[in-house]
């Protein structure tokens, strides 16, 4: 059986997720995709945040989860970082906004997470 090809990612969903990114890097202290990429223990290089931050390219949940955990709960936290309980919190707000976006699924998941129940109703 051939592969159905997935609807493309909306636009809003890429700035959704660009967009948290970015903003967890300079909660983080890094003013600059450069310095963030540059810390020892950054899970993606400068041009692939670079893409992901501007919308070119959406990165896997995997790779999100990845960089949002780098960037509050791994990477030295720079000057002008805001303090962790609200940097935690943003880490928070942004997992689970993505978790919302058709871009990752998760919504489909649980529909037919719902359908698949024992009274096989969409609206469970």
């Amino acid at each position: 059986m051939a592969r159905t090809k997935l609807p493309p990612v909306t636009t809003h969903d890429k700035d959704v997720i660009g967009g948290s990114l970015r903003e967890l890097r300079r909660g983080a202290g890094f003013r600059s995709v450069e310095a963030a990429a540059n810390a020892p223990s950054c899970p993606a290089s400068r041009q692939t945040i670079y893409a992901y931050e501007r919308g070119g390219l959406v990165p896997s949940l995997a790779q999100f989860l990845q960089l949002v955990e780098f960037y509050v709960l791994d990477a030295p936290h720079g000057k002008g970082a805001k303090p962790e309980e609200d940097l935690r919190a943003h880490g928070v707000a942004a997992v689970t906004l993505a978790l919302t976006l058709d871009a990752y699924h998760v919504p489909r998941a649980m529909q037919l997470i719902a359908r698949l129940g024992p009274d096989g109703r969409a609206d469970a």
